[in-house]
């Protein structure tokens, strides 16, 4: 039966609580140092464990500081734009949420669907984020004259690293997307900040 009008639909998988399973206490105990919060994602990942660890460890090493010849904020707009080309509004609050933490100046925030005719960003950026919203379509739109105005900013090591945060993120669309994940109330609000003048709702997020 459909939802009455004005009902919330109830969550398609519902995030566990995060004491339920013992053996991931150490794993959620590390989370509120990067997020201030669990993300629900993972709530609901964690039927599948080694599914979590392993997803976990692959997006530790594409955001490790130590590692990282990209700079991190302009990452995360990677990300978003990607997620905005894939149609995520899951993905979208969280990868604004994640430049806002690592210091993109708000203004930028608030201007980031604007990106190629905003004075706030630079060519080298448009062209990354540019790549990025080409990269995350299906099908993918990427051209060899993407790539070769890509090369005019970034090294090869670079390009990898660019196009691995547009991968994960792919599963990262699908899966919360295809999950209807609830919204957490840190990147709900950050949304609403930044993206809802844009057209941004959280729609089947807001639960």
């Amino acid at each position: 039966m459909a939802n009455a009008p004005g009902n919330k639909p109830s969550a398609r998988v519902k995030p566990l609580p995060a004491d339920h399973n013992p053996a991931l206490a150490e794993f959620f105990a590390k989370a509120p140092r990067n997020f201030n919060f669990i993300p629900n994602s993972w709530l609901i990942l964690q039927r599948k464990p080694n599914v979590l660890k392993a997803f976990n460890a692959l997006s530790a090493a594409i955001w490790d500081p130590a590692d990282s010849k990209v700079d991190r904020g302009l990452k995360r707009l990677v990300a978003h734009v990607a997620s905005r080309a894939a149609g995520c509004r899951y993905c979208m609050a969280h990868t604004i949420e994640g430049a806002k933490h690592l210091g993109v100046e708000e203004q930028k925030l608030a201007a980031i669907w604007d990106y190629r005719s905003s004075p706030l960003f630079d060519e080298g950026e448009r062209v990354t984020l540019d790549f990025a919203f080409a990269a995350a379509q299906q099908p993918n739109r990427v051209t060899d004259e993407d790539f070769a105005a890509l090369r005019k900013y970034w090294n090869e090591e670079q390009i990898v690293e660019i196009v691995a945060v547009i991968s994960v993120f792919g599963f990262l669309n699908r899966f919360n997307d295809t999950m209807g994940t609830p919204l957490e109330e840190p990147p709900m609000q950050t949304g609403e900040q930044f993206l809802a003048h844009h057209g941004w709702t959280p729609g089947k997020h807001a639960r």
